[in-house]
């Protein structure tokens, strides 16, 4: 009896996963992905560019989508920030970072050197 339970128990389950193969369960991927702000057609789909210049200084107020900076000439810049920028450690008033900058002066990469000594 308990044989009998524990075969047809095995068989469930084995039919059960061969039965999902190949279902429609597996394009619902796609179209999640498909949805999601980030895809770009096929014709949209841009190589990365290298940034267009950059930009070293002290944190002085972090805004919600900018960081401001106080850089070695005395000046003040503010560098905005969106989703596709790569920061790689919340910064924090006071650290040294360095921004790299795309041509229309958005933020590609932050970095914190407060690590760095050259």
């Amino acid at each position: 009896m308990r044989r009998a339970v524990i075969v047809s128990g095995l068989l469930c389950m084995l039919t059960g996963c061969l039965s999902t193969a190949g279902t429609h369960e597996e394009s619902l991927g796609v179209g999640i992905v498909r949805g999601t702000l980030g895809v770009q057609s096929e014709g949209q789909v841009r190589l990365a560019q290298p940034a267009g210049a950059s930009l070293q200084g002290a944190v002085l107020l972090l805004e919600g989508g900018a960081y401001v900076l106080s850089l070695s000439d005395g000046s003040e810049r503010r560098v905005a920030l969106d989703e596709n920028t790569r920061i790689d450690r919340p910064a924090h008033v006071g650290d040294r970072v360095e921004a790299f900058l795309d041509d229309s002066g958005r933020a590609v990469l932050i970095r914190n050197i407060d690590h760095r000594t050259d």
